[in-house]
């Protein structure tokens, strides 16, 4: 096995992969064709995509017309943030499943726990819910081998975590050196989720730090490779999003072990890129 194949275990006993390739700002078309052909030719068996990325339908394609038996592949889409009624749960999971043109999906997150236009300033307790309730229900159809949240802060985790049925398999949030969500994290760990980490590289904010670079130059990695590496040894999934061959292989190459004196001074950074930072988690 390698890093790429290695995985955890779900709460509910499904294992998923320990690194995923994000798709994040990836555009339709060739480009996201590309860099997921790309990523599964690099190793990569852990996609990660949404609805509201509007590339689902080429990163379907691109899964299917790889050769790679499909479920050697695992792959996460997540509910718009603006579906916040339970009628409108199921026909956005099926436009989703249409998209990617699967008949399982392994992962369906609700993507915020507020509509974009409100992030961070709204509590909508009673609406998430009744859209986890949903949730639940295509979880129980068999259609979809796990359910988790994204973006969610501790208290609107609480919130499903006293009411669900089903809990969470996973909390997916912005997380890189500098911003590791103590409190977020440790509510979700706590209650068994596994936390995802999206934008492992600041947005690109951590690449020119240049205490990171010595650090990483220290191991002989890029300074991308020691971000990534750094949320594995913290039991954090990161989901590293790259278009270029070079930068994608680059990526998986995180064999290596950061120091413990290391990991504690990368554990106390300073948010090198605040700018980026998702306001409503903390």
């Amino acid at each position: 096995m390698t890093i790429l194949t290695d995985t955890y275990k779900l709460n509910n006993g499904v294992r998923i992969p320990k690194i995923g390739f994000g798709t994040w700002q990836i555009p339709d078309g060739d480009v996201a064709y590309d860099s997921v052909r790309m990523a599964l030719d690099a190793g990569y068996r852990h996609i990660d995509t949404a609805y509201v990325y509007g590339n689902e339908r080429s990163v379907g394609r691109a899964m299917r017309e790889s050769g790679i038996a499909r479920d050697e592949i695992f792959v996460t889409s997540k509910l718009p943030a603006e579906v916040k009624k339970a009628d409108g749960v199921l026909p956005h999971f099926e436009e989703t499943m249409e998209n990617l043109g699967l008949e399982t999906l392994d992962l369906y997150l609700i993507h915020a726990p507020w509509p974009w236009s409100h992030a961070g300033h709204m509590r909508m307790d009673e609406e998430n819910l009744a859209v986890w309730r949903e949730m639940e229900k295509i979880y129980a159809s068999g259609r979809v081998r796990a359910i988790g949240v994204s973006n969610f802060d501790n208290l609107d985790l609480k919130n499903i975590l006293h009411h669900a049925e089903v809990t969470p398999a996973v909390n997916q949030i912005q997380y890189y050196v500098g911003a590791t969500e103590p409190r977020n994290r440790t509510c979700a760990q706590s209650h068994g989720l596994l936390i995802e980490a999206y934008s492992p590289l600041a947005t690109g904010g951590l690449l020119g730090n240049p205490e990171l670079k010595a650090m990483a130059e220290k191991y002989g990695v890029s300074t991308a490779q020691l971000a990534i590496r750094f949320c594995l040894q913290n039991g954090v999934l990161p989901l590293p999003k790259a278009t270029s061959r070079e930068h994608i292989v680059s990526n998986t190459q995180v064999d290596f072990t950061i120091s413990g004196e290391d990991m504690e001074r990368l554990n106390a950074f300073d948010d090198p890129n605040p700018g980026s930072h998702n306001p409503s988690q903390r």
